[in-house]
């Protein structure tokens, strides 16, 4: 028994492992890219405006004076709730997106 000199075993699983180590490194570089991206969303036709980074993070919160009445608090909540989550959104599709340009379409579990 023995390993076939010359044979195709050892240096295909060398090659496949050069192959992932640059895509680790090709999807770890994206990823540095994409916490410094933005995306921004609204709700209310604009009344309520925020920019969300890739890391997940509120950036900038615009809220309209119109948008603010003290007797509907409420509605002013459920605006900020609608933007913010209409951004987190845009930001996975961003991640979602982005990733899949490298792995060709191919979900890998814990990546996004």
């Amino acid at each position: 028994m023995g390993f076939n000199k010359g044979g195709g075993g050892m240096g295909n699983m060398n090659q496949m492992l050069k192959q992932a180590q640059k895509l680790q490194a090709e999807m770890a570089r994206a990823q540095e890219e994409l916490q410094t991206k933005t995306v921004e969303a609204s709700a209310g036709g604009g009344a309520v405006q925020v920019v969300i980074n890739g890391k997940m993070e509120v950036v900038e919160l615009h809220i309209k004076p119109e948008a603010v009445d003290s007797e509907d608090v409420e509605m002013l909540e459920d605006l900020v709730k609608a933007a913010i989550n209409e951004g987190l959104r845009k930001v996975q599709d961003m991640s979602a997106s982005e990733m899949g340009k490298l792995t060709g379409g191919l979900k890998i579990p814990g990546l996004f």
